[in-house]
């Protein structure tokens, strides 16, 4: 298979964006933008034929989400759009792009659920990824050029004792190919006509960082929990360097974004087994959804009662007062009977509404948001 370098490295990390114009809301207080799904051309006559006398599937209000075990080789535009027609979804977005050569967790946020992207996209990621020695590629992956090769391989003992300089708080260069701007130009339509791009360092975040296997001398499995902003492939390119010989990444599954783990994963043949169950009144979509809220689990919750989720609707302020008034300050999602109303700041005596949320329509069961 063959792939453009600039849409189909592995990144593992959003900031390394092909598609994040069309699926992801970086902007909290701005509404996430609908997906638009890419026209298709059907050459079929009989598919032509029977468009004009089958009305389009109205589209409906879908609020959760959905945690997709994507597979190699679709990008995470092409999984927004499965997702989107198989619930007939009015709005729809990615928490994180995925690259087509990587697999496993895609969040994917339907209708209201987009408003609470921004939670998800700075949660931990966690990655699990084999390292390819004795090639480095100007990609960092295996879809890349080869631009320089070694053949020195590491010992595991090497491996083990560079892994602490990686842990922490580090510097890393973004790799060539890379949505960072370089005076309004992404470096991967930069590096993909030719120009030498000069990245800066930058710091990000290693949580952890481990080797878990070596199969052979040839590549070595690693598992790595890190922050917003952390390239993947840098990491393999740069251990690679180091360790005296060269390293691109030919292996990449995320297992975490956020709050939302392995456990929580969809296979696709399992979600449109669901669906076709729920067509024919078998099952409800509703059972594959999380709740809305899930992506704010690591923000307090604060309940109010009727009347003061009437005016917090209306965009109004409340106050805070009384013996019974909540003791935080900062960012909270307020809730009335149990249900989820708005994303909210507490400070000065008052709550503050800054996102509404409107659940008319399909929602997830409930019980669907107890983790397994």
């Amino acid at each position: 298979m063959t792939m453009d370098p600039a849409h189909g490295t592995i990144g593992g990390e959003e900031p390394d964006v092909r598609d994040v114009q069309k699926n992801n809301f970086a902007d909290v207080g701005g509404d996430a933008q609908p997906h638009q799904e890419p026209r298709r051309v059907n050459n079929d006559p009989r598919a032509n034929k029977q468009k004009g006398n089958q009305p389009r599937r109205d589209r409906r209000d879908v609020h959760g989400w959905v945690v997709l075990d994507k597979p190699i080789g679709m990008t995470s535009t092409q999984a927004v759009a499965v997702l989107k027609r198989l619930f007939q979804a009015k709005r729809a977005g990615h928490a994180g792009t995925l690259d087509p050569l990587a697999s496993g967790g895609l969040p994917i946020a339907l209708g209201e659920a987009t408003k609470t992207v921004p939670f998800v996209m700075d949660g931990r990621k966690r990655y699990r990824f084999t390292v390819c020695w004795g090639e480095e590629r100007d990609t960092d992956d295996i879809e890349g050029r080869v631009t320089a090769t070694s053949d020195q391989r590491p010992t595991r003992e090497a491996i083990e004792a560079l892994l602490p300089r990686f842990t922490g708080v580090i510097e890393q260069v973004p790799p060539r190919y890379s949505a960072i701007k370089v005076q309004g130009e992404r470096a991967y339509d930069l590096a993909r006509d030719g120009e030498i791009v000069e990245l800066a360092p930058r710091p990000v975040q290693i949580h952890h960082l481990s080797l878990v296997d070596q199969p052979d001398k040839d590549r070595s499995t690693f598992e790595a929990e890190c922050g917003k902003g952390t390239y993947v492939r840098a990491l393999a390119r740069d251990m690679g360097r180091i360790l005296g010989t060269y390293g691109h990444i030919c292996a990449l599954r995320r297992t975490l974004v956020g709050p939302f783990g392995e456990n929580d994963m969809i296979p696709l043949d399992q979600l449109e087994a669901l669906c076709d169950r729920a067509a024919s009144g078998e099952g409800s979509l509703a059972d594959a959804l999380m709740p809305v809220e899930t992506a704010l689990d690591d923000i307090p919750a604060l309940a109010v009662t009727r009347a003061d989720a009437a005016r917090l609707h209306r965009g109004q302020a409340v106050l805070l007062r009384g013996r019974d008034a909540p003791n935080c300050s900062g960012t909270v999602y307020v809730t009335v009977a149990g249900r989820l109303l708005a994303l909210a700041e507490v400070g000065n005596g008052e709550i503050i509404p800054k996102r509404v949320f409107n659940l008319t329509g399909l929602t997830a069961n409930s019980g669907r948001n107890e983790r397994n």
